[in-house]
C-alpha cells in the first residue's frame, strides 16, 4: 500500500497522513511515513518529541550525502541519475509509535523541470519506497501541485487529496486527477476535512463523485488542542481517529479489489 497525501496548504494533510500511519502501525504493519513538505511537521503529528525532531536534517539538505551518492560537486557538472538509495530509509529513519519517519524535504530552488542532484536523489528515494519496499508507505506531500509536475510520485497506488468544503479545494482535486492520469496513477480519492455542517456535507457530495469520496472528517477543536500541545491527534481525539479509521477501511477494501483485478 503506497499512498501520497496531497492538497492545498492548511487543509489538514498532515493530520490525516499521521493518523492513517498510526492506524496501520496499530495493526502491526510495517509503516514508513515520508515527509516531503518543506515545512516538515509530520513528526509532531506522529508523536515524536521536539528534541528528536530538532536533530533530524532533511535528506534534501544533506549536501555531502547527495554529493557522495550522485557524484555531483562544484568541479563535476555530471552526476548519476540512479544513485544508491535503498539503505537510506533504515539509515536515516526514526521510529516512534511503530511508524518509521523519513524526512525528505523538498528541492527549494528551480522550477517544475528541475533536474538538479537533490531532485534526482529525492525522486530515486521515493521510487525506492514505492516500488521496492514491502512497508505501508504514506507520503505527506508538499502543498500544491509542483511534486506532480516533477513526477516524484509516479508509481503510488493512490493519491488522496484532502480538501475543505470550498471551491478552491475542489479545483485542486480536479487538477490532481488530471495530472495523476499523466503519471499513470488511476486512483485519485478525496477526504473532506473540517466539515462543519450538513450544508458542508451536501456541498462535498455535490462536487465530488461518489466513487472518489473516501469520507469526511468533521471540524474538531481537539485537533487544534493537540497541535497546541505538540501531541499526535491519534492520541488526543478518539472522534477524529474513528472517522479516519472508517476512511482507512474503505482504502483497504479498494486495495483488495485492485489486487483481485490484477
Amino acid at each position: 500500500m503506497k499512498i501520497a497525501v496531497t492538497g492545498k496548504g492548511g487543509v489538514g494533510k498532515t493530520t490525516f497522513a499521521a493518523t492513517l500511519a498510526r492506524l496501520y502501525a496499530a495493526e502491526g504493519r510495517h509503516v514508513l511515513a515520508a515527509d516531503v513538505d518543506p515545512d516538515a511537521n509530520l513528526g509532531l503529528a506522529l508523536g515524536f518529541d521536539e528534541e528528536t525532531l530538532d536533530s533530524i536534517v532533511p535528506i534534501s539538505r544533506m549536501r555531502k550525502l547527495v554529493e557522495e551518492r550522485t557524484g555531483a560537486n562544484s568541479q563535476n557538472q555530471f552526476y548519476k541519475l540512479n544513485p544508491k538509495v535503498d539503505d537510506i530509509p533504515d539509515a536515516y529513519g526514526k521510529v516512534c509509535n511503530g511508524v518509521k519517519l523519513l524526512v525528505l524535504g523538498t528541492v527549494e530552488t528551480g522550477g517544475g523541470g528541475c533536474v538538479c542532484p537533490e531532485h534526482v536523489m529525492l525522486k530515486r528515494i521515493i521510487s525506492n519506497l514505492v516500488l521496492h519496499r514491502d512497508d505501508v508507505v504514506i507520503l505527506d506531500m508538499e502543498a500544491g501541485l509542483e511534486h506532480l509536475g516533477r513526477g516524484t510520485t509516479e508509481g503510488v497506488d493512490a493519491f488522496v487529496v484532502v480538501i475543505e468544503p470550498g471551491a478552491r479545494s475542489v479545483q485542486t482535486y480536479k487538477n490532481v486527477k488530471r495530472l495523476a492520469k499523466d503519471l499513470g496513477v488511476a486512483q485519485v480519492k478525496v477526504v473532506a476535512n473540517k466539515v462543519r455542517s450538513q450544508e458542508d456535507e451536501e456541498f462535498v457530495n455535490a462536487k465530488i463523485p461518489a466513487e472518489d469520496l473516501l469520507g469526511v472528517i468533521h471540524y474538531n477543536t481537539e485537533v487544534m488542542d493537540a497541535d497546541r500541545q505538540g501531541k499526535s491527534p491519534y492520541d488526543f481525539s478518539r472522534t477524529v481517529t474513528d472517522e479516519i479509521m472508517k476512511i482507512k477501511e474503505k482504502i483497504d477494501r479498494q486495495s483488495d479489489l485492485d489486487k483481485q483485478e490484477v
